[in-house]
């Protein structure tokens, strides 16, 4: 079973820039995506980025040119690098990882941008 626990959320101004880390406990089997959600107060979950253990990622567009997702197979960790960062930035981030037989995910951390 896999276990996710990300790191890094916080209150940060307006065109200011944050990283969040995950990292993931147990077996990954095969081929597997990591990824970052967010949900903001009174929206659905959402795609922000994702990226699959052979490199290939993918981006909302909302924060396409923004936002960079990568990862480290051998540490198990993926992170997320937002930069330019705008209130409607403003969700609890959480984690996910997809391989062969999980679909786990982090408790979540709150990002804040707010002056």
């Amino acid at each position: 079973q896999v276990q996710l626990v990300e790191s890094g959320g916080g209150l940060v101004q307006p065109g200011g820039s944050l990283r969040l880390s995950c990292v993931a406990s147990g077996t990954i089997f095969g081929i597997s995506v990591m990824g970052w959600y967010r949900q903001a107060p009174g929206k659905q979950r959402e795609l922000v980025a994702s990226v699959t253990s052979g490199g290939s990622s993918r981006y909302s567009d909302s924060v396409k040119s923004r936002f960079t997702v990568s990862r480290d197979n051998g540490k198990k960790e993926v992170y997320l690098q937002m930069n330019s960062l705008n209130s409607e930035d403003t969700a609890i981030y959480y984690c996910n990882l997809r391989d062969a037989l999980s679909n786990a995910w982090g408790q979540g951390t709150q990002v804040t941008v707010s002056s």
